[in-house]
């Protein structure tokens, strides 16, 4: 965090006539100040008036995890029987335009808008959105350090240093999120594994099923790295394995979907719009007759959120600039049966796509 980002939010304030920015959980919060607010039903609340001082409200059992910045803002801890919603409209006052965070609990906001009936109200992304879309050398860095981590749990994985055969997909992933710790995340956000048909449903839960040879297996996986700043970026990285030999269906689909990732990757240049990236990789698929098992936007953008701005998918014209960073990561599904995905976290630079992720591509055959 920085004075810099402050003053990049209230100049996005007053370019779109926002008074006040409130900001409570949520991942503006850290971005802003490198503080993490517990998701408590006591609230903190950060309150950034586009002219004066920030304050961060915070109940008083919480205010010895902050760090007060004086330059930034001063902590202002409450106790169990103040209101802190009557604080609040304190210090936001006769302002007439609010943003408020996203991810604010609707418990807060209801009685927020109850005090300040007078107020106008829009999403808080509104205002940042954009500023965090477009990491500094820094991000891109604590970027880069996440992804490599990432990546050598992902080579372990096609090292066969992580057994399978026999064991569930929840085994599986609770070893790759502990190898995600070991690798210096300090947070799990996620790690998929699925296996033979369940890996043709994108987002599957690894449950109680056994992995048997002979199956491809799907693995998605990311966390948390914490930045010599504090404020935690995100990895997201996805590699199949195929224990013992594929078919020959599942070997040229894997091709195909190979194909179409490394051209989405080269196509990510500065100026490019977000959907013709998605485009790239959707017309390789669909033209090798497996558009329909491609059902999901090919990238999403990643920072201090796993799912943040810029969205690549159809209808986003958003053409990419220096400091864009983002998932490429097309897939082929084929239902009751299985399902493959390849994913590289990439950085739009003028130099050209910067791909974070360089563990290997292939459909990497294990014994299990």
């Amino acid at each position: 965090m920085s004075a810099e980002r402050f003053s990049r939010v209230r100049a996005a304030m007053a370019e779109q006539g926002t008074d006040v920015l409130l900001l409570s959980v949520g991942p503006d919060l850290p971005w802003l100040t490198g503080y993490e607010a517990m998701p408590l039903e006591r609230l903190t609340m950060l309150v950034v008036p586009v002219d004066g001082d920030a304050t961060l409200l915070v109940p008083r059992l919480e205010a010895p995890r902050v760090v007060e910045k004086p330059d930034l803002f001063t902590v202002h801890p409450w106790d169990e029987t103040d209101d802190p919603i009557a604080i609040v409209a304190a210090l936001v006052g006769a302002a007439g335009s609010l943003a408020i965070g996203d991810k604010t609990w609707a418990r807060f906001l209801v009685d927020l808008q109850a005090q300040l009936p007078a107020t106008s109200w829009r999403k808080a992304s509104d205002v940042t959105g954009p500023i965090r879309a477009v990491k500094d050398a820094d991000e891109i860095a604590a970027l880069r350090a996440a992804s490599h981590a990432a990546d050598r749990v992902a080579a372990q994985l096609q090292a066969g240093e992580i057994p399978l055969v026999g064991r569930t997909e929840a085994e599986v992933s609770t070893d790759l999120g502990n190898r995600l710790i070991a690798e210096g995340h300090h947070r799990v956000n996620f790690a998929i594994v699925a296996a033979g048909e369940n890996a043709a449903s994108p987002h599957h839960e690894p449950g109680s099923r056994v992995i048997r040879s002979g199956e491809v297996v799907l693995c998605d996986f990311g966390g948390t790295m914490a930045a010599p700043d504090g404020t935690g970026y995100c990895s997201d990285i996805t590699r199949c394995v195929s224990i013992g030999e594929p078919s020959a269906e599942v070997a040229e689909a894997y091709a195909v979907l190979h194909e179409a990732q490394q051209a989405a990757v080269a196509a990510a240049t500065v100026g490019t719009a977000c959907e013709e990236v998605d485009a790239v990789a959707r017309r390789i698929i669909t033209d090798a007759g497996f558009g329909p098992r491609f059902m999901h936007r090919t990238g999403h953008g990643i920072g201090v959120e796993e799912h943040e701005d810029p969205y690549v998918v159809a209808g986003n014209g958003t053409p990419l600039v220096p400091g864009h960073a983002f998932s490429v990561e097309p897939g082929i599904y084929t239902a009751g049966s299985w399902g493959m995905r390849l994913e590289d976290i990439v950085v739009a630079a003028d130099a050209g796509p910067d791909p974070l992720n360089l563990s290997d591509h292939r459909l990497v055959v294990v014994d299990g």
